[in-house]
């Protein structure tokens, strides 16, 4: 029977100024992080939700009343984001599954991965980057030096699974602008989400 993976969430605390800061404006630092603390509430809630060997929040600040229970906290390394990925890949022993908190539009069932003649997943974003990255056996070196957010992440690190059997999974919009924030909440309108942002432009009215 094919063990159940390693589900990772590499995340930034939902901090003013620390967070989403490409939604301001429209909005302010503070509405911009808790639409940051509402996704990543949502994501964490739909790894909750979904069978797993560990779950594991690799978080840069600190923990708050949104983690649910049930995860570990790992403090992101020190470097680019090539490599906090490597090292978020790199405390696995077996299977894992590493997403990030901009995509909160995510369900268990998109989630629930089966490493069964399969080496890695690959989840592309619409921007260009990836939103999902599951690997069989975890080797950082094949993040290690993919340039972070471009218009050809996703590319560059799709590439360097080239040799395994990839499995896609469906497109996603991260969550980067206000535009961006609209489209997601539509997608998953019952979240906390969707909530936060309809209570912050009702405001603006």
């Amino acid at each position: 029977m094919t063990p159940l993976p390693t589900l990772l969430v590499i995340a930034k605390e939902p901090r003013p100024g620390r967070v989403k800061t490409r939604l301001t404006p429209p909005f302010t630092p503070h509405e911009a992080a808790a639409l940051a603390e509402a996704a990543l509430a949502d994501t964490l809630d739909a790894v909750a939700r979904t069978p797993a060997h560990r779950r594991v929040l690799v978080l840069e600040g600190e923990p708050g009343p949104w983690l649910p229970p049930g995860f570990e906290v790992v403090r992101q390394c020190p470097g680019g984001l090539d490599e906090r990925l490597a090292a978020a890949f790199a405390h696995c022993a077996g299977p894992a599954l590493l997403i990030g908190m901009d995509t909160p539009q995510v369900t268990p069932e998109l989630l629930a991965v089966d490493f069964a003649d399969c080496d890695a997943y690959f989840g592309p974003a619409e921007d260009g980057g990836f939103w999902a990255l599951g690997l069989a056996d975890p080797d950082p070196a094949l993040l290690l030096g993919v340039p972070m957010s471009t218009p050809r992440t996703g590319a560059v690190q799709r590439a360097r699974l080239t040799g395994l059997r990839v499995r896609e999974l469906p497109r996603l919009r991260d969550v980067d602008t206000a535009n961006d924030a609209e489209l997601v909440a539509k997608t998953a309108p019952t979240g906390r989400f969707a909530a936060q942002l309809a209570h912050l432009t009702a405001a603006d009215r």
